[in-house]
């Protein structure tokens, strides 16, 4: 796994500097066209036999790295991937901050198989490690790691989404005086941030995409932190409807034919088996993990985060790339 660590940030800068030019087109699809077509090239490269578990596209019918996709040149060593080459489209689309192209791999058959489709997510660091229940209450949660941290829920501060599905969740959080920041997109960036050591939120809380979701496990895995999740099918997520429910009925069925089942807790480890995972992503907009991609003079900069759970390493790589 060690010597996947260059090829795969690689990956991902390939990725957003195939997004860059696009930045404020507007079309969201193309955007993931271009960056899932450089991904699968710079995969295509790397010596490994490496298989989608889990990807982004399905939900929003984009163009995507189809789950069960073969990757690499056939070599050692086999590998599960998850990926999402960008994330955050519609952030690069209208030009908005912290969209990533992000990806993260670990042995074979150590990774979360499942359907891309929503996910809700518990995201704590180490200090609070032990503390999270998927299950219980938001406030008993809330009060949990506000204990363990040794603050005042008045100190504390969640982060989430600012999505419709969202604003009970919000409001139940501000009523008992916690500080929440609600950001439009970007739950890995979020989960990350959460357990970095000089971490911006105490806890992340959303209901997102099943792809950030394992991904984001990777990271937080790497990081020492404690994460659980909960599959939801789309009419939990998105309201109850003719339409929605046939989505949600076909969800059952694929959950059913990869083994995973919706509505129940996952532990981290669950989603993610093994310490020996990969976690690589490139900013495509500035954010408040990385910056974005720039140009300047006869160069674009980029900038990396590559988290390694063997060695629990998290370095920051900048890269000059000649025009």
């Amino acid at each position: 796994m060690k010597a996947l660590a260059y090829p795969f940030f690689r990956t991902t800068e390939q990725a957003a500097l195939a997004a860059w030019p696009l930045i404020g087109c507007g079309d969201k699809n193309r955007i993931d066209g271009v960056a899932v077509q450089a991904m699968r090239n710079a995969l295509n490269q790397i010596d490994m036999q490496g298989r989608i578990v889990i990807g982004e596209g399905e939900i929003d019918h984009a163009p995507m790295l189809f789950i069960g996709e073969m990757l690499g040149n056939g070599q050692s060593p086999q590998i599960d991937i998850a990926v999402d080459p960008i994330e955050g489209t519609r952030m690069v689309a209208m030009g908005q901050n912290n969209a990533l192209a992000v990806m993260a791999c670990a042995p074979v058959g150590t990774l979360l198989h499942a359907p891309d489709m929503y996910m809700k997510k518990l995201v704590v660091g180490k200090k609070a490690k032990g503390v999270i229940n998927l299950a219980a209450s938001l406030e008993d949660n809330l009060r949990n790691i506000a204990r363990a941290l040794g603050k005042p829920l008045e100190r504390l501060r969640m982060v989430t989404l600012d999505k419709p599905r969202h604003q009970e969740l919000i409001a139940q959080a501000t009523s008992l005086g916690v500080k929440v920041m609600a950001l439009p997109d970007g739950d890995v960036a979020a989960s990350v941030m959460t357990c970095l050591l000089e971490n911006q939120y105490d806890v992340m809380y959303s209901i997102g995409g099943a792809p950030e979701g394992v991904i984001s496990a990777c990271a937080v895995k790497a990081l020492g932190g404690e994460m659980q999740v909960e599959l939801l099918d789309f009419c939990q997520a998105k309201g109850e409807s003719p339409e929605h429910r046939q989505i949600a009925d076909s969800e059952l069925r694929r959950c059913a034919e990869m083994g995973v089942e919706i509505n129940r807790i996952y532990s981290l480890d669950e989603i993610v088996k093994s310490d020996e995972v990969l976690f690589s992503a490139t900013g495509v907009t500035g954010g408040d993990i990385l910056q974005g991609v720039r140009e300047e003079g006869d160069v674009v900069r980029t900038q990396t985060l590559l988290i390694n759970g063997i060695e629990r390493t998290c370095n920051i790589i900048d890269s000059l790339h000649h025009l």
